[in-house]
């Protein structure tokens, strides 16, 4: 499954806040009763789905066979034993964190152009001010390369960065290695470039399709009681898992987005006015509009988070295709080549 990185989000409040703008005439007579709701957002939340949730990752210190979840820990995606790493202490600035990315693969064409904006060797022409070196040797690069700037937010846009930076996280175009990229709040960035599977005991908190479940490895992993427990006694383990919807002070979000937010505040206003219609106010008009729209609001936001994205139609299509390889192509290995050495039937066996 993958999820969406760019989706946006509000607090309740700020949805409450909508919605009693359009029930005004309610709301200046404190006829709605805030917690009476919160517990509607959270069952819309649940009923959309994983998708919604944010994505997040981190290293846990495994202490005594042992390490507390984050907080905000929801549905444990995979894991990953970090092995040992390298450890450089500059970069002084930039906020912590840890996180693993693709690097997308570029074809380059046969004959390259050293001093092409797009190929310069930033990192030579900034060590080395473009004094005819390899990478740069007719002087090129001092207008295209400019110096090295230090990012001061992550920008989901241009997630590796200036082009003059190295990429803080990135795994190399084929997919063959992986180079996991923590940075702290002290200035110290350690690159963990030994990474080895963390087979995990099925439970609640484990999606079905995690691939950790099906490995077969000597070390192994269970959650239990907000508590990830391991069967090695010390070590960093990389998580990664779904947060909860709720922000770093604790507050219940809701997805903001166009085709999302009608559904919600709908959906409130029909719990709204089910409530006042229980305590006797004449509202059974407005309940059958609401009702109406909601139905037709609900449908528009589960096509929306039901919608596969491009990943996932891509991924579907080389399932299938190596499902077909399997069932037309495969069958042929049983047998031999033409012009192999196919062994003689009437050849003495010895035994």
């Amino acid at each position: 499954m993958d999820y969406n990185y760019t989706l946006k989000y509000r607090t309740f409040d700020q949805l409450l806040e909508d919605v009693t703008i359009d029930l005004n005439s309610f709301a200046l007579e404190n006829m709605i009763e805030p917690q009476q709701l919160i517990k509607l957002a959270k069952k819309l939340n649940y009923d959309l789905g994983l998708r919604l949730n944010q994505q997040k990752e981190i290293i846990l210190d495994v202490c005594h066979g042992k390490v507390k979840l984050p907080d905000d820990f929801y549905t444990f995606n995979f894991a990953f034993i970090c092995g040992k790493y390298e450890e450089h202490v500059g970069y002084d600035g930039w906020g912590s964190g840890t996180n693993m990315q693709e690097v997308p693969y570029v074809e380059t064409p046969a004959t390259v152009d050293v001093c092409a904006p797009a190929t310069i060797n930033c990192a030579v022409c900034n060590s080395h001010p473009c004094n005819h070196t390899a990478a740069c040797p007719d002087n090129s690069c001092a207008s295209t390369c400019p110096a090295p700037t230090i990012p001061t937010e992550y920008n989901p846009l241009a997630p590796y960065g200036d082009t003059c930076i190295r990429p803080r996280v990135f795994m190399n175009c084929k997919g063959e290695k992986w180079e996991l990229i923590q940075v702290l709040n002290t200035g110290v960035t350690r690159t963990y470039r030994a990474m080895v599977p963390l087979r995990m005991k099925a439970s609640q908190g484990i999606e079905c399709d995690c691939p950790n479940l099906y490995y077969n490895t000597a070390n192994e992993g269970w959650l239990k009681g907000g508590f990830l427990f391991t069967t090695f006694d010390t070590g960093k383990v990389y998580l990664n898992y779904q947060g909860q919807m709720e922000d770093e002070n604790g507050q219940l979000l809701v997805p903001d987005h166009d085709l999302l937010n009608e559904y919600y505040e709908y959906a409130l206003k029909q719990r709204i006015l089910e409530n006042l219609y229980l305590n006797g106010e004449d509202v059974a008009q407005r309940m059958q509009l609401i009702e109406q729209r909601v139905k037709a609001a609900r449908n528009n936001a589960l096509s929306l988070v039901n919608t596969p994205n491009f990943r996932e139609m891509y991924d579907l299509w080389w399932t299938n295709r190596r499902a077909q390889y399997s069932k037309y192509y495969d069958m042929f290995n049983s047998h031999y080549p033409a012009n192999s050495h196919r062994p003689n039937p009437n050849a003495t066996r010895v035994i």
